[in-house]
This record gives C-alpha cells, sequence and structure tokens, in this order.
C-alpha cells in the first residue's frame, strides 16, 4: 500500500523518515505548543455559574438530553435569557450551540454517577480556597448547583474551549501562506487566543466563538480548494460548516454570505457551489424544525417572546436599528466595551488592511476579511443592546476577531525583529494579554454595567485576590496565588514556542519526535 502524504505547513521541513505508513501527517512543534497553551489556559478557568447566556443554552442541551423537549420549564430558573411562549418557557437563544452540546452533556450525565457527584460536594465543601470563593449570603455548594457546573464545564470544554485551541493551529497556518515566517504567525496566534475577546468567550459556552471556529475553517478549507490542494469532496463539509454557523450565530450569515461569494468566485463553476448548498441544508432544517416545534414558525423569532427586554428587543428589527455614535464609541475606544482600549494591539489591523491590499496579492481574501469586520461591527453599532449585558470588553465583536488580526501579519512583515515596530507589537500584546485577562479572571462573574470596569471592578477584585474559580483553586490554591500553575506553565510553552523550530512526526498511529534541518 502506497503511503499518502499529507503537505507539510508552509515554512516547515520533514526530518528523513524510512518508515513506510498507511497515513503520514507532518505538524510542526510550534503548532503544537500553540494549540497546549490555549487549550491549557481556556480550560483552567470554570465557566461562571451564574451567566444567563450560558445557563440558557445549557438548559436546553439538558432538556432534551433528560426530557426529550425543547421546553425548559424545569431549568429556566438559572437564566433571565428565557422565551416565555403559550404557558412555557424556551431559550431565546439561537439553538446551534445546544444541539452541540447534547452528545457532550449525554455522555457526561451517564459517567457523573450519585456517588461520585457525592464526593465532589464533599472534597469542595472542605476546601476553603473553594469556600471562600462563595457569596456570604449565597446558597452555597448545593448538590445541584455543583451538578449543574460540571456538566457547563464538560459541554463548553468540548463544544468551545478545544475546538478554540484548534483555531489557533488553523490561523497559524493560513498566516502561513501568506507570511511564512514563524515567530510573526506565532505572535498573532498568541495575540489572537490571549490578548483579545477570543480569551473569555473561548472559555464559555456562547455561539459567537463558535462562530469564529468555523467560519475561518471554512475560510481556510476553501482557500486550500482554490489552490487546488484539497479534493472537492471537502466542499460537504464545507457547506455542512456553514450550515452550523447560521444556526448557532444569526449575524454571522453576514460572513457566511462573504465566504459563500468568495467560494463561487474561487470554484469558477457551479456544479462545485451544489454539495456547499446540500450539506448546509441539514443543519438549517434542524433549526426551522426547531423554531417550527417551539414557536409554530420556521423563522427564529426567540427574541420576540423574550420575557426581559421587550422594550429593547421590540425596537427596530430585533433591536437593529440604524448606526449610533455612542454605539460606535462604545464598541471602539470606550472603558465600558472598547475593542481598543482592552486590546490596544488590535490598532495594528488598520494598517495591516492597508499593506495587504497595497499587496495586489490574495485580494479575494483581503475583501472577505475585511467584509467579515466591517458588516459585524456595522451590525452591533446598530443595535440598541450592543454592550452586551454582563460581558468582558466588546462580547458581540467575538465572530469577526480572527479576520481582524489576520492583517497584522502585514504589518509585521514589513520590519524586521529589531525595529521598533516590531518592539511595539510585542509591547501591545503584552499588554492586551493583561488587560483582557484583568477583565476576564477577576471575580466570579463578568464585569457588570458599570462605566469602567477594568479599574472600577477587575483591579480591585484582583487586588483582594477575588480570582475566578479554577483549577488551581480546586487544588486548594487560594487567590492569585491559584494563578502560579498556569504561569509556570505557559511560561514554559512560551519558550517552546519560540526556541523550537521541530517537527511532530505522526506516522501509521505512532508519535515521534525529529528535528527539523
Amino acid at each position: 500500500m502506497k503511503t499518502k502524504n499529507v503537505p507539510i505547513p508552509d515554512g516547515e521541513q520533514s526530518p528523513n523518515s524510512s518508515r513506510a505508513a498507511t497515513w503520514r501527517v507532518w505538524l510542526s512543534k510550534r503548532e503544537l505548543w500553540l494549540f497546549i497553551l490555549l487549550l491549557a489556559s481556556y480550560a483552567y478557568f470554570f465557566p461562571r455559574w451564574a451567566d444567563w447566556g450560558q445557563n440558557s443554552k445549557l438548559d436546553l442541551t439538558m432538556a432534551i438530553v433528560d426530557q426529550g423537549t425543547f421546553v425548559i420549564d424545569d431549568y429556566y430558573q438559572n437564566t433571565g435569557d428565557y422565551a416565555l411562549y403559550k404557558g412555557h418557557h424556551y431559550s431565546d437563544k439561537a439553538p446551534g450551540t445546544s444541539f452541540l452540546g447534547v452528545p457532550f452533556y449525554a455522555v457526561f450525565k451517564a459517567v457523573a454517577g450519585t456517588s461520585m457527584l457525592d464526593l465532589l460536594v464533599d472534597r469542595l465543601a472542605s476546601n476553603q480556597a473553594v469556600v471562600d470563593t462563595l457569596r456570604e449570603n449565597g446558597t452555597g455548594l448545593l448538590r445541584g448547583k455543583i451538578y449543574f457546573a460540571m456538566a457547563l464545564y464538560v459541554v463548553t470544554f468540548f463544544v468551545v474551549s478545544l475546538p478554540s485551541a484548534l483555531l489557533g493551529c488553523v490561523l497559524y497556518q493560513f498566516l502561513g501562506r501568506f507570511i511564512p515566517k514563524r515567530s510573526y504567525r506565532a505572535l498573532i496566534v498568541i495575540l489572537y487566543g490571549l490578548g483579545t475577546v477570543a480569551f473569555p468567550y473561548a472559555q464559555t459556552l456562547n455561539g459567537r466563538q463558535i462562530s469564529a471556529v468555523l467560519t475561518l475553517g471554512v475560510f481556510y478549507l476553501l482557500f486550500r480548494l482554490k489552490q487546488g490542494e484539497l479534493s472537492k469532496r471537502y466542499l460537504w463539509l464545507v457547506g455542512l460548516l456553514m450550515g452550523c454557523v447560521v444556526i448557532t450565530d444569526y449575524p454571522s450569515v453576514f460572513i457566511v454570505g462573504a465566504l459563500g461569494l468568495y467560494a463561487l468566485s474561487s470554484l469558477r463553476h457551479w456544479r462545485h457551489v451544489v454539495p456547499i448548498v446540500l450539506s448546509g441544508i441539514p443543519p438549517v432544517a434542524l433549526m426551522a424544525f426547531y423554531n417550527l416545534s417551539v414557536f409554530e414558525t420556521p423563522l427564529p423569532v426567540g427574541y420576540k417572546y423574550s420575557e426581559l427586554y421587550q422594550d429593547l428587543h421590540s425596537q427596530g428589527f430585533i433591536s437593529i436599528t440604524y448606526p449610533r455614535l455612542d454605539a460606535l464609541y462604545g464598541l471602539t475606544f470606550s472603558p465600558f466595551r472598547g475593542l481598543f482600549f482592552l486590546s490596544p494591539v488590535l490598532l495594528l489591523a488598520i494598517p495591516g488592511f492597508v499593506y495587504w491590499y497595497r499587496r495586489g496579492k490574495y485580494r479575494a481574501e483581503f475583501w472577505v476579511s475585511l467584509w467579515a469586520v466591517v458588516s459585524t461591527f456595522l451590525f452591533y453599532v446598530s443595535s440598541v443592546m450592543w454592550w452586551g449585558g454582563f460581558a468582558v470588553g466588546a462580547a458581540y465583536l467575538t465572530a469577526m476577531m480572527p479576520y481582524m488580526v489576520l492583517p497584522i501579519i502585514f504589518v509585521l512583515d514589513r520590519y524586521n525583529r529589531t525595529s521598533w515596530m516590531w518592539k511595539l507589537a510585542v509591547g501591545l500584546t503584552v499588554l492586551s494579554v493583561l488587560l483582557v485577562w484583568a477583565e476576564t479572571i477577576a471575580g466570579q462573574s463578568f464585569p457588570d454595567m458599570t462605566p469602567n470596569p477594568l479599574f472600577t471592578i477587575s483591579i480591585p477584585a484582583l487586588a483582594a485576590g477575588d480570582v475566578a474559580r479554577n483549577l488551581g483553586i480546586g487544588l486548594g490554591l487560594g487567590g492569585l496565588l491559584s494563578l502560579l500553575p498556569l504561569c509556570l506553565f505557559a511560561g514554559v510553552m512560551l519558550l517552546a514556542i519560540f526556541r523550537d523550530d521541530g517537527i511532530v512526526h505522526i506516522e501509521a498511529g505512532q508519535f515521534v519526535t525529529g528535528v527539523a534541518k
């Protein structure tokens, strides 16, 4: 049997190998270390227990598995994000995230037996570091809350955190198609994964981060199909992923539309679009079935029946009206939800798009990325609810973040690593990571509607040792000390990322490492 060789990522070399194999994959060590760093950072922190958006999505998942219904009458008390229709309660969110969580919650339910749960409750109750994170007048460590928190963590890990870490690898390889320099690409992945709102929302059960994963995956697959590197059979996967985006994050339909046009222009024949359309139908049909079963219409009208905030949902088209100056400032430079306030490194995207366009190459990819950023931004600038409730930074802009960092590689490529621009980029990346992490990990919930949450909520909370529940706290480490294991691990990973140019050689199911020449 002949060995099948998979293309080696741009800029990487492979070690010699004389052993025959059924299949062979070359993966740079740097990608592996990036993946591990991102996954560890996301999975280290537990999802917030009282987050309405997450709870609403998991409520639907649990109702489907536990009771075989879309009705969340027995669950909705933990959230304000619900719809009331003909006497029954339903999640008012796009159902895609909940559907994706069904198999993982089903396995969790089968594994998390009574004895295991009782043991966990006892251990948490005896862990002073955990007890210290509880509200003084709260309900404490109730068995039902522990079960829900465990389920939320498991589902979030597999539905959001793991795919988000894999997105780092996709982003690294995609950037290599434009600029092969490895350290440049690694820096972009780190600033995306740890220095933007991708960080907090890769550890929460939400549709916007899932959309970011799916749409960039589609973009990369279409790019490789355009280059003739992949079989046309991948068009079926492209369509399926695009359909999943549509039912997971409704506003991302604008990005999906751009990707559809990109596919049509790149593949150059209508028959190649047929698999995309056909494979995209099942997810959309599932959404139509869900809405028809719940709201007696195939259209996504959940917010129309939201029990709370009807004064806002009723304005315009489900809160979408026209671009507002307060939203423009609020989503850009304000200390409240400002994108550039919390992640100043993203300012480099502005000259990045200019340099990208001037290159004259990859113009189609330029327009897709620019449209993803502009359309998403304009959509939420036109929303009367642009702030996103309890949130870290510009939460609603999470889906466009991969497209915001892509052009920054063109800025870095114009300068060598000793230049002021490179030092500025590294400095802004470090600053962005510090600011994003401060808002994300301070306290047991994301910042509320306080105008300047970083300085009035997050920094005081961290100074008082109030750190979000994490694996370190589970080990009995309290306050800021609970971050020590993650910091030490991240330091080792960063050292490996920027020093090691090896290749991970996966051959016939065996894992071997080599050193690139």
